[in-house]
């Protein structure tokens, strides 16, 4: 998260639909004209959605009318895909040139998906000083906000007065900044002054009598979404960030928080396809169906494994023909049920809510949701089926079934999370075709097994 996407965040535009349709919509000429005016009326970040909206080819046409020096910005508020496709495109001058641009915080989040060549690149091209900054930077994961730090802040030692930090207040303007961080001689960070109270207070006055009682840093290997709610539960709009010798590298502002958690849930919700989200729109046709394929093939080895079910019970399905026009009633109820309980438990896990101490708490209460639904739906069900096909059997099937898989649904749904969590993998990613799975085979197997008790 560059501090370029977190300024867009807040200020994104009304009329990104409009930009784009009038873009798409024109071609040759007059698209590179549309274009012209887009570049000289609409924000950065209007302009990269603009770009991502086109074709490989027509977006690297109008990317080389954008000026070079706004390029680098450009870059830095489109997705990693489009970003790679615009590089590898550019001759290899060019692209030396515009590293040259980055700075080491523009780097930190594109090395995230650049080739390690390409950030090889781009490091020769800083100085030392730079260089090192980066390196600060990268060794904290990509969840920890020490990765994301921005270094551009105001700091005064403890030593400085209330008038050297009224002028430095009055000459620099940052985004989000209403605090001025007190370090000591070694940069370890000792409180914060707030900007209300050093212009009331006299100059002569020195700030480390001025620091705020509630100050509070944040370590630099907390989780990005640790950090988004912490500075969302404070009263302030930005917070340091400290690492573990207590020195302050940075800070955090309440508008990248604010990006970090759209950008989480973002990529929640792309994850739940098999997806990232920092995939391209237009995408290139083969490199798209390969990573597509993977899921499909997932997907499609538990579609078998629930065929393989519904084929144990061949006899019964051949004898009671209503049957298999129920079968896909029991399936969704259960998939639905089991999505709502994994939906609340990875919210909760990506908010830090579940823990061992109450996971069997959950449970109950799942299971309990689950069997009071179950047993109004089956009802509901049930006697409509049994007046559908004039049969009441039919009717005491489909509900025990209903019954029997939502319950079993709602117990996957908190149970199948917390087996991925344990094994590192990603719940939002695998749990939806994991719990599919566990629902249509569980849902299949009660219903044929009770309609093969009672049937034949």
């Amino acid at each position: 998260m560059t501090e370029h996407e977190a300024e867009y965040e807040t200020n994104m535009p009304t009329d990104v639909g409009q930009v784009v349709q009038q873009l798409t919509e024109a071609e040759g000429e007059e698209q590179a004209e549309v274009f012209n005016e887009i570049l000289n009326d609409s924000e950065p970040g209007t302009i990269a959605l603009a770009l991502e909206s086109l074709p490989l080819d027509e977006r690297y046409e109008r990317w080389q009318q954008i000026e070079f020096a706004d390029r680098v910005t450009v870059l830095s508020l489109m997705r990693a895909d489009p970003r790679m496709g615009i590089l590898n495109r550019m001759p290899t001058e060019e692209v030396d040139l515009l590293f040259a641009q980055l700075s080491p915080e523009d780097l930190i989040e594109w090395s995230d998906y650049l080739p390690e060549s390409f950030t090889d690149r781009a490091l020769a091209q800083m100085g030392e000083r730079q260089r090192q900054r980066f390196e600060l930077y990268d060794k904290y994961s990509e969840n920890e906000i020490g990765r994301y730090t921005d270094h551009q802040m105001l700091v005064l030692s403890d030593k400085a007065s209330v008038a050297q930090a009224q002028r430095f207040f009055r000459r620099i303007e940052l985004d989000c900044n209403d605090n001025l961080f007190i370090v000591d001689d070694k940069d370890r960070y000792q409180g914060t002054v707030r900007r209300y109270d050093i212009f009331k207070h006299n100059p002569d006055e020195l700030l480390i009598s001025l620091l705020a009682d509630d100050s509070r840093a944040l370590s630099a290997d907390t989780s990005l979404l640790e950090a988004a709610e912490a500075i969302e539960h404070s009263r302030e709009i930005e917070l340091p960030i400290i690492d573990d010798a207590g020195e302050l590298i940075g800070r955090v502002t309440l508008r990248t928080a604010t990006a970090l958690v759209r950008e989480h849930y973002e990529a929640q919700l792309m994850a739940t396809a098999g997806m990232d989200e920092s995939d391209d729109l237009f995408a290139p046709i083969m490199k798209g169906a390969q990573r597509r394929a993977v899921w499909l093939g997932i997907n499609l080895l538990t579609a078998f494994l629930a065929s393989a079910t519904i084929g144990l019970f061949e006899n019964v399905l051949s004898q009671v023909v209503a049957l298999a026009v129920l079968m896909p009633i029991v399936a969704s109820m259960g998939g639905i049920a089991g999505s709502q309980s994994l939906t609340l438990m990875i919210r909760g896990m990506a908010m830090g809510q579940i823990s061992a101490g109450n996971l069997f708490s959950l449970m109950k209460n799942e299971l309990g949701i689950g069997i009071v639904n179950g047993l109004l739906w089956a009802v509901v069900i049930g006697l409509v089926a049994g007046w559908w096909f004039n049969e009441v059997t039919i009717g005491i099937v489909i509900g025990s079934a209903i019954l029997i898989n939502m319950a079993v649904a709602a117990i996957a749904g908190v149970v199948v999370p917390m087996v991925l969590q344990k094994f590192k993998q990603d719940a939002a990613l695998s749990g939806s075709v994991i719990l599919t799975t566990v629902t249509d085979v569980i849902g299949f197997f009660t219903f044929l097994g009770v309609a093969t008790l009672l049937y034949l």
